[in-house]
């Protein structure tokens, strides 16, 4: 079952990856146009709950790695709306599972649901991650955690509508998490790159409220770098504050609800407000 997942998981990733090159529209949107997230670099990736940290957002990550042999999946439903517009995601399937000790693989892949409007949401696979998230440090003793996430991107269709001409559909991020853990107290915030030019950090919070209740805060920003040409400075970020708690159903299984709202963000840069919920479902390693 296992083996049958990540093969699955890698020919999508193959299959996305297939060159495709904009046709020369400019990396900026027109001034006061709104854009929603299936249409937005800036937007966060839309992953659901995996490890545990609660965040609905993946620019806020945390540093746990699942153990060898673990299995995460979650399948969740988000909309968002802003400017007149709206988008909805269905499923956002996310997946995650411990390779090796210190090793685990992931991948985010969400499916838009189109619409009429001709700005508003570009139906089919929306914006999708695959990602191997690496322990660099874990120590038990002072319960802080570091990780490093190199992540291939594949980039939406209507992301791929705003590249600047000779931009490729597939780039390659650079996130690392770090992560301290206080029972039931945790603090965990990531920082990085891709190589489209866009820059994030983000920053939260989890707090296990008893044995089934988990809520979160966060906060994140995404910015392009400054040297992008026909984009002025206050033009280039996205900022989002968010919530979000957890339901154990079982010891495996989570429900989980989230909510998210932008702050001093343009409405080309996808301001406005994103709620979604679902289930995830987690699986140990066999006992040998």
């Amino acid at each position: 079952m296992t083996r049958t997942l990540i093969a699955a998981s890698v020919v999508v990733a193959l299959a996305m990856s297939a060159p495709a090159f904009a046709q020369g529209r400019s990396q900026a949107h027109k001034k006061g146009t709104p854009a929603p997230p299936s249409r937005n670099d800036l937007a966060a990736p839309v992953v659901s709950v995996l490890s545990g940290s609660g965040a609905p957002l993946a620019w806020i990550d945390d540093a746990t790695v699942l153990e060898p042999g673990g299995v995460s999946l979650a399948v969740s439903a988000l909309r968002w709306s802003g400017s007149g517009l709206d988008e909805v995601n269905f499923p956002v399937v996310d997946f995650a599972l411990g390779l090796a000790p210190r090793v685990q693989l992931s991948a985010s892949v969400p499916r838009v649901i189109g619409a009429a409007d001709p700005n508003g949401a570009v139906g089919g696979l929306g914006t999708t991650y695959v990602s191997a998230k690496i322990a660099v440090l874990n120590s038990e003793k002072y319960g802080v955690k570091l990780a490093v996430s190199p992540t291939l991107e594949v980039l939406s269709p209507g992301v791929v509508e705003w590249l600047a001409p000779g931009d490729h559909r597939v780039q390659v991020g650079f996130p690392v998490s770090a992560e301290i853990d206080r029972g039931s107290l945790r603090l965990y915030g990531s920082a990085g790159y891709f190589t489209r030019g866009v820059w994030f950090t983000g920053a939260g919070a989890g707090v296990a409220v008893n044995d089934k209740v988990a809520v979160s805060a966060g906060f994140s920003r995404a910015w392009r770098r400054a040297d992008v040409p026909g984009v002025p400075l206050g033009e280039r970020d996205r900022n989002e504050i968010s919530g979000g708690a957890s339901y154990a159903v079982t010891p495996s299984v989570h429900v989980f609800g989230s909510i998210g709202r932008t702050i001093m963000t343009l409405e080309e840069n996808g301001a406005g407000t994103t709620i979604g919920g679902g289930v995830s479902v987690f699986f140990t390693a066999p006992a040998k």
